[in-house]
């Protein structure tokens, strides 16, 4: 999957999709019978990028509301939802309502003049429940159009507790403290720490922009991070290279990675979710990735050949990247956002219910997934960890910055950012590179 699909999510972070549907545009939904209010028997169609078993949680999601209301809800997930979405909503075949992974690509959708301008329900419930930073996300020129819907912590650090307290190490609390426990790692076992993979078809480079884009938050702070989105910070800025030499620190040096699968220039080819193997059975004891990695232990095995457990006494755990200070409470997030092409009551009320922390309750306690919706109950969630991060995305105390690239123009974020990462692994300079991220505005 590629990195808008799995970030969203991660705060990061993942949503639904039920198979098996055909992409229809509006003629069994609610407006079909006109906005009468008798809502009972109409179906909403849903479309989306999240694809397999995660369609049939959406599906469950939605069961209650259906007992209340009678409205159906039918989720189409396509693997190729980026590509074609902006082509179905102009050549007339919009769904009702579309999961949208990437700001940069809902502003793409709302430039098509087919997306609704939410209604006065959906707005009252993002200011109530998620707040402004939230609603810009969904909002252009002024309109609000689109509610966030889930959401996933990005920057943590996966390790294993039982490895750290063989070797007497312990969570660093800041950045040099992180490369001091690199460092100790590395002389105790005589191997690389650090495991990473860049590859994601298309998409490929994405793991390594989550990664400079958590130094540019964490070194430079929140202001520079929002210049930076906005372009008034050029790549080729002073504070940006920092962050490229932060993270080179790691990911370019031959003794720190690429635990488990080669050297440096093996990042590139190596699946970015093939990473929890080697963390789960010991292989790598340090990896960088979103919340939503915590699912991807559930496919794989320890040491001992069972399934990890993921717990601060378990086999892997993880912590958020730290900061420079130890007091520093930044991280950077992803999710998806709710868009409605269709004005129909039975339309309006789905998107209304997306927004609700009923909703927001009853996929989260499906599992493997966290709302940062702030009327949600952490409690629900699947795991001690995924409670955790659920509480960092409600903390106000917590600075929260969404993931720069999908935020991004698109010739960039997912263009010049993801292809620039990928060449800086296989050796070409840094300056060489940044300049290259930044010539993808000209295109």
């Amino acid at each position: 999957m590629d990195k808008s699909i799995r970030r969203s999510v991660m705060f990061p972070l993942a949503l639904v999709g039920v198979a098996g549907v055909v992409l229809t545009g509006c003629a069994e939904t609610g407006s079909g019978g006109g906005d009468s209010g008798d809502v009972k028997g109409q179906t909403v169609h849903i479309s989306g990028g999240i694809t397999g078993s995660e369609a049939d949680l959406l599906s469950q999601s939605f069961d209650q509301f259906t007992k209340d209301t009678g409205i159906k809800v039918e989720y189409t997930g396509d693997k190729s939802f980026e590509g074609n979405i902006v082509t179905k909503v102009t050549g007339g075949s919009a769904p009702d309502i579309a999961i949208v992974p990437q700001p940069g690509l809902l502003k793409s959708l709302i430039a098509t003049g087919d997306v609704l301008k939410a209604d006065d329900t959906v707005s009252a419930n993002v200011d109530k429940y998620w707040g402004a930073d939230w609603k810009s996300y969904g909002t252009a020129d002024g309109t609000f159009y689109a509610a966030p819907m889930l959401a996933n912590v990005k920057g943590y650090v996966w390790y294993s507790p039982s490895e750290f307290k063989e070797w007497g190490v312990e969570v660093p609390k800041t950045w040099d403290e992180l490369l001091t426990l690199t460092k100790t790692i590395q002389e105790k076992t005589g191997k690389a720490p650090w495991c990473a993979g860049f590859s994601s078809g298309d998409a490929s480079g994405w793991p390594g922009t989550d990664w400079i884009e958590d130094l540019v938050l964490r070194q430079s702070g929140p202001d520079v991070y929002d210049k930076w989105v906005a372009g008034d910070v050029k790549f080729t800025d002073p504070e940006i290279k920092k962050a490229f030499d932060a993270v080179g620190e790691i990911l370019l040096n031959p003794e720190y990675v690429n635990a488990g699968f080669g050297d440096v220039k093996s990042i590139n080819s190596t699946a970015f979710a093939d990473v929890a193997a080697k963390v789960a059975d010991g292989t790598c004891a340090l990896t960088h990735q979103a919340s939503f990695l915590s699912s991807n232990f559930l496919d794989v095995k320890n040491k001992d050949g069972e399934t990890p457990t993921v717990a601060p006494d378990g086999d892997v755990y993880a912590f958020v990247l730290p900061g420079l200070t130890e007091d520093s409470s930044s991280v950077e997030g992803g999710g998806e956002f709710v868009a409605r092409f269709t004005d129909s009551e039975a339309v309006k009320k789905v998107q209304e219910y997306m927004t609700t922390p009923e909703f927001a309750n009853a996929r989260v306690k499906l599992g493997g997934v966290i709302s940062a919706n702030k009327g949600a109950d952490p409690s629900l969630a699947s795991s001690e960890f995924l409670t955790e991060a659920m509480k960092i995305l409600q903390d106000p105390n917590t600075t929260m910055r969404f993931d720069a690239s999908d935020l991004m123009p698109a010739t960039v974020g997912s263009g010049s950012f993801w292809k620039g990462m990928t060449s800086w692994i296989d050796g070409m300079s840094t300056d060489d590179v940044l300049k290259a991220i930044q010539a993808g505005y000209e295109n």
